[in-house]
């Protein structure tokens, strides 16, 4: 869960560190201003799609820091090389299990879910980007 006093402190920052009002900026990431006004505020929380057009309008916003205060501003060298580390599970990594496009074998889901006793039916990837890949149990990618 994003704390909003905290996540409006680094949007503040943002907006300081490129000297922009709240309305550039918000023309900047392409929403209302007064989305902007409602979240500085704290009558708003931000949403997923605001969240995704700040990291986008600003590839210098790490995500990770954005969303909860953990990586760098203005993005390093080496945040960079952690942002493309996955924060899925610790005993599995991502990119391992879904490095090639042939289909997830079956015994990837069960070794995933034995311990929790439940099934995994589909996987989905969000990128900085907007886009995203999805994973079904037993079928290949799925990109959009």
């Amino acid at each position: 869960m994003v704390n909003v006093e905290e996540f409006t402190n680094r949007l503040n920052k943002v907006m300081e560190y490129y000297d922009l009002s709240a309305a550039s900026f918000a023309d900047k990431i392409e929403v209302g201003r007064s989305s902007i006004s409602h979240l500085l505020s704290g009558r708003n929380k931000p949403s997923l799609d605001f969240v995704m057009k700040i990291v986008k309008a600003f590839p210098e916003v790490e995500l990770y820091w954005l969303l909860n205060g953990k990586g760098s501003f203005p993005k390093t060298t080496e945040s960079v090389v952690k942002e493309d580390k996955p924060v899925a599970s610790e005993k599995f990594a991502a990119r391992d299990l879904f490095s090639s496009s042939s289909p997830l074998p079956e015994e990837t889901f069960s070794e995933m879910t034995s311990e929790r006793g439940k099934n995994i039916s589909k996987i989905v990837i969000f990128y900085s980007d907007g886009t995203f890949e999805a994973f079904e149990n037993g079928e290949g990618r799925k990109r959009s």
